[in-house]
């Protein structure tokens, strides 16, 4: 990934948080037979297995990924934070010099690593509850796996394939115009907030930048 320095997320602390909260990713694979290949999966992360962490998730048992795909050749999974549209109209040095473009604010991270599949019940059973009770706890009744009845639980984790993805490289890039004059950015976040619904990613887009702003 591409990323000029006043984009670039380095603190390992920071591109883990950012994974645990936008856990739905992308995972392209690599097979000289089959080319590049893509899955989208919520994937978890495990942040003291290995020096990077590792990625924990599953496939459909009948998805052949996991059988097509070379476990000597490395996979990416990259993991979409939020985006917004920018407008030239937004920075304040437009009315002076006419100098402004269109562009677009975001972050992402790319982990790269190797994966490796399971079949292992006790393995999928214990990556099963660790998923569901990390994204059910927010829930006013939070569903458990042992809610539901036993024959069809069973029944479900034969119809799947854990993978588990050991991180060798994690890249970060928060594109949140920096390269901008600060009346510019405060511009941007001035207008995202006034044109943005609430709970969308172009107010998330703004809560970063102010965040950034407050950190210098």
């Amino acid at each position: 990934m591409y990323i000029p320095a006043a984009f670039k997320l380095s603190d390992l602390a920071a591109l883990h948080h950012h994974i645990e909260q936008h856990p739905f990713a992308t995972l392209v694979t690599f097979s000289a037979e089959h080319g590049l290949q893509a899955s989208h999966l919520p994937l978890s992360l495990h942040r003291q297995q290995g020096p990077y962490g590792t990625l924990v998730g599953h496939l459909a048992h009948k998805n052949p990924l996991w059988q097509q795909h070379d476990s000597s050749q490395p996979v990416l999974a990259i993991f979409h934070g939020p985006h917004s549209y920018i407008s030239p109209g937004w920075y304040p040095t437009k009315k002076q010099n006419g100098k402004a473009v269109p562009t677009w604010n975001y972050t992402a991270v790319h982990a790269y690593g190797h994966m490796h599949t399971t079949t292992d019940r006790a393995e999928l059973r214990a990556d099963l509850t660790q998923l569901s009770d990390q994204h059910e706890q927010a829930m006013p009744s939070p569903w458990h796996l042992h809610d539901a009845p036993e024959p069809y639980i069973n029944a479900m984790l034969n119809a799947i394939v854990g993978i588990r993805i050991e991180i060798t490289q994690l890249q970060g890039k928060n594109k949140l115009s920096q390269n901008q004059p600060m009346e510019n950015q405060q511009g941007v976040i001035e207008n995202l907030r006034a044109h943005a619904l609430p709970n969308t990613p172009a107010q998330e887009i703004a809560d970063l930048m102010e965040q950034q702003l407050r950190a210098k």
